[in-house]
């Protein structure tokens, strides 16, 4: 594994945390938008993860009995999530229905601040990983005076 595909890696873990900490706050700052241009409450947003697919020559690698490592991390697309509403009582809302019920975002803060933190943490690992690999390369250097 050269010292650049490491860097890759932890640069797509990097983007990739720090683009799930920026759905997280849209989805903090959405959570008492009852009603968005679609005209419906803003639905929670989540993103899709993936591993970075391996280019044809990895294979080759393989079959050779070549040691191979991942490409890292990306997102193949952000999604809405669909479960219900939360029906809140309010009839002097403006969106309130004949019943009195303002349908509310689906976004729960308590758990979009636990997923906050796993990012915040997540990406820290990645910062930590990166310094690493960069220390180990200057000690390497060293080596060679």
């Amino acid at each position: 594994m050269s010292f650049f595909s490491t860097m890759n890696v932890n640069a797509s873990g990097l983007t990739m945390q720090r683009l799930r900490m920026d759905i997280i706050s849209q989805n903090i700052a959405n959570v008492e938008t009852t009603k968005t241009s679609e005209g419906t409450p803003y639905r929670r947003k989540t993103l899709l993860i993936e591993e970075q697919k391996e280019p044809f020559q990895s294979f080759l690698q393989k079959a050779q009995g070549e040691y191979s490592i991942g490409k890292g991390v990306k997102v193949s697309k952000i999604v809405e999530d669909q479960s219900p509403f939360r029906k809140v009582y309010n009839p002097g809302h403006p969106e309130a229905d004949e019943q009195g019920y303002v349908s509310m975002p689906n976004v729960n803060i308590i758990e979009e601040m636990v997923n906050l933190l796993s990012a915040n943490r997540a990406y820290e690992a990645n910062v930590v990983s990166l310094n690493t690999s960069k220390t180990i390369a200057m000690k390497a250097l060293e080596i060679g005076k």
